[in-house]
């Protein structure tokens, strides 16, 4: 098994990226949201799983090592083969997986482009008591909730207190948002004081 894949990224594709390893470039098949990571020219590390088939072998990249597992878990269910595996990890994180499956979620299930009522309902079925404890994974989403709920009234008041209206303020919010989004994937806490700056600023453009 080839766990993982360390060197220089030559070369990038819509589903694949090439690294070179020893002076040999080995294509990687990886969601979009890992390739968004990767740099040609730069060096990147990928956590891998290889696919052995009779015609073919097929090397699968994953920035953790936790998305390879939860990959690697979601082809034990029938009919889930490497293709739809990484197309689930296109769509939701590992963790949004166990949550979606630990509570039967099918419509998030459903999101994932060939997946349909029946198949999500056989990956409830096959994969409840094999991702994992959803507990953390509920508490990580319960926890990422909070912390926007957080920033989002502290704004909020904020902005109401310098003398906006309610509605002006939800307004302001929605253009920051992604700000603050990009903050919470990264794992950090969002900054209130820089995104009532950039609020301030779209309210003065308008």
């Amino acid at each position: 098994m080839i766990a993982s894949v360390a060197g220089k990224v030559t070369a990038i594709a819509p589903d694949a990226a090439v690294i070179e390893v020893g002076g040999v470039g080995m294509l990687i098949h990886c969601a979009p949201g890992t390739l968004a990571q990767l740099r040609v020219g730069e060096e990147a590390r990928l956590a891998t799983s290889l696919v052995v088939r009779e015609e073919s072998l097929t090397l699968y990249g994953f920035a953790t090592d936790d998305e390879r597992a939860v990959f690697e878990l979601l082809q034990t269910a029938s009919g889930v083969g490497p293709k739809l595996a990484l197309a689930m990890l296109a769509v939701h994180t590992p963790n949004a997986l166990r949550v979606a499956v630990a509570s039967a979620d099918l419509k998030a299930l459903t999101q994932v482009p060939g997946i349909g009522q029946k198949g999500a309902q056989r990956i409830v079925l096959e994969l409840k008591d094999r991702l994992g404890t959803p507990e953390a994974a509920v508490d990580a989403a319960l926890n990422g909730e909070r912390r926007v709920a957080v920033w989002r009234e502290q704004v909020h008041s904020g902005l109401v207190g310098l003398g906006y209206s309610g509605k002006d303020a939800d307004e302001a919010i929605a253009t920051v948002e992604p700000l603050a989004d990009a903050d919470l994937t990264a794992g950090r806490q969002p900054q209130v004081a820089a995104l009532l700056k950039a609020a301030l600023r779209s309210l003065s453009t308008r």
